[in-house]
C-alpha cells in the first residue's frame, strides 16, 4: 500500500510540475497553437475562450502546468491569487463595472475539458444563480 501511495504522489508531481507536451494550453502558451491573446507576463497567459459563454469570456492560465484546482499545492497559492488580480485588471479594462464572474471548473462533472488550471473571467451580461 505504501509503494502505491508513493507512486501516486510521484505521478501527481510529474503531472503538476512538468510542462505537458500534449496539453492544449501549454501549446497555446508556447505559441504553437494560435489564440487571441489578451494579456501575458512571466506568470500567466490570458486569451479569449473559443466558445464564449458571455460577451467577455477570457481564460487566465498559469504558465506553470498544473492539472487543476485539485492538484494545487501551497507553492501554487501565489499564482491562484495573482490570476484573480489579472482577471480584475482585464474586467476593469473592459469596463465590466456592473459585475463579472470568475470560475474554476474542477473535473469532468464540473465541465473541465482541458486539464491545465485556468480561471474563467465572464462578464458583459446578467449572470444567474445557480450557474450552469
Amino acid at each position: 500500500m505504501a509503494n502505491c501511495q508513493l507512486l501516486t504522489m510521484a505521478a501527481r508531481a510529474l503531472i503538476t510540475f512538468s510542462p505537458m507536451t500534449d496539453c492544449l494550453f501549454c501549446k497555446i502558451i508556447a505559441g504553437s497553437i494560435p489564440s487571441k491573446k489578451v494579456y501575458e507576463d512571466e506568470k500567466v497567459f490570458a486569451f479569449e475562450d473559443i466558445k464564449p459563454g458571455a460577451p467577455t469570456h477570457v481564460l487566465i492560465v498559469p504558465k506553470k502546468h498544473i492539472a487543476g484546482v485539485d492538484h494545487l499545492t501551497e507553492a501554487d497559492t501565489e499564482v491562484v491569487g495573482y490570476s484573480h488580480l489579472i482577471a480584475a485588471k482585464i474586467a476593469k479594462e473592459r469596463k465590466l463595472e456592473h459585475g463579472f464572474r470568475t470560475v474554476y471548473n474542477v473535473g469532468p462533472d464540473a465541465g473541465q475539458t482541458v486539464f491545465h488550471l485556468h480561471l474563467h473571467l465572464l462578464g458583459g451580461r446578467q449572470m444567474h444563480w445557480p450557474p450552469g
